[in-house]
């Protein structure tokens, strides 16, 4: 591949970052993806971009954490996509100091490189709705299967990028540093860089867990067969984004920077495509003949009970619009992790920390 003319995208053999890859490589784009392919998944997801699209897709091994790497890497760009994270509040717990380093410092490594080169190119960094906190003073309704904000509630459209940012949680800390950095950046070295803060993303290519990813892991969990563990009641909701929406959402992003750069945006499915956990475990068993078995838990460190974005800046920015519902975005992804799934290496527990 040319060292020049070419879109990067960290953390980019990732569940998103394939999906972009993909849709890139599928418009004649030449891809490079910086990746310590560290995550479960991701040298799977590798191989089939590989076999996809050939050279038109390539791997520089590398975590962000290299500056000199990494500065490398990003030479030539003609687009970033900064999707390289520590992404688990409970790996934040466990070790604050190695969240911090990856995703803050990290994002300042990148940050400084795109400074150094003549002209930087577009950058769209993936920031998180936990920058908002545990949304404790949002007044919710407990229903039988889901939180729901009361009649005449200001949170009807969901939260906007108007709420005040309360870092919960090293991971809501070392996220919302970063998403910071990107924003300052753009305003005090005139970065053509914008920040997309990010609910509930799911589609083919996910290889979730407990701690990310619980759509694509609760449903992978029901085709094995496997228990469900729920932190909290299970009436906690997300809106819910199927993973074409946001590709289509980064690339408006980068063809209308000029209008973007140095302002965070809400991205999500909005109040039009919520879910509670409840309501997903309801919606296993048509899609895979049972009901899985269902446990409960106390709830974890920073849950919010209840997330729905407020897309409408973004909305009004670019003309984006998702076009994929929740009921048919939950049966493409059952329908991709069925084809995926191998033969389970004995029983496990899935649990969903959302």
């Amino acid at each position: 591949m040319s060292a020049t003319r070419r879109t990067v995208i960290t953390g980019g053999a990732g569940f998103i970052g394939t999906n972009l890859a993909d849709r890139l490589a599928r418009e004649g784009e030449q891809v490079l993806l910086y990746d310590d392919l560290s995550r479960p998944g991701t040298e799977r997801n590798l191989r089939w971009l590989l076999a996809e699209h050939g050279a038109r897709v390539q791997l520089e091994r590398g975590d962000v954490r290299d500056a000199a790497r990494l500065a490398r890497a990003l030479r030539g760009a003609t687009s970033v996509f900064h999707l390289a994270a520590q992404v688990a509040v409970t790996t934040s717990l466990a070790d604050p100091l190695g969240d911090f380093e990856v995703n803050a410092r990290g994002t300042l490594h990148l940050l400084e490189a795109l400074r150094g080169l003549p002209t930087p190119p577009p950058l769209v960094f993936t920031s998180t709705n936990k920058v908002y906190g545990a949304l404790d003073d949002v007044a919710v309704a407990a229903g039988p299967l889901r939180y729901t904000p009361p009649p005449g509630s200001p949170w009807a459209r969901g939260v906007s990028e108007a709420r005040p940012l309360a870092f919960h949680s090293p991971y809501g800390c070392s996220k919302g540093a970063a998403d910071q950095y990107v924003l300052d950046y753009a305003r005090t070295y005139r970065l053509p860089a914008a920040v997309f803060r990010m609910s509930c993303i799911y589609g083919p290519h996910q290889h979730g867990n407990e701690d990310q990813g619980w759509l694509a892991h609760l449903l992978r969990a029901a085709l094995r067969g496997e228990p469900i563990t729920i932190y909290g009641d299970g009436k906690q909701v997300r809106d819910a984004l199927f993973v074409e929406d946001l590709v289509d959402a980064f690339l408006l992003a980068r063809a209308g920077m000029h209008r973007l750069a140095g302002a965070a945006y809400n991205v999500g499915g909005g109040p039009e495509r919520t879910l509670s956990l409840l309501e997903l475990v309801g919606a296993l068993e048509p899609l895979g003949g049972h009901r899985p078995k269902v446990a409960f838990a106390p709830w974890r460190a920073a849950d919010q009970r209840w997330y729905v974005s407020d897309t409408r800046k973004l909305q009004r920015a670019l003309g984006w619009r998702p076009a994929v519902g929740v009921a048919e975005g939950i049966q493409r992804l059952y329908v991709w992790l069925r084809a995926d799934e191998r033969p389970a290496g004995g029983a496990a527990v899935a649990e969903a920390h959302v």
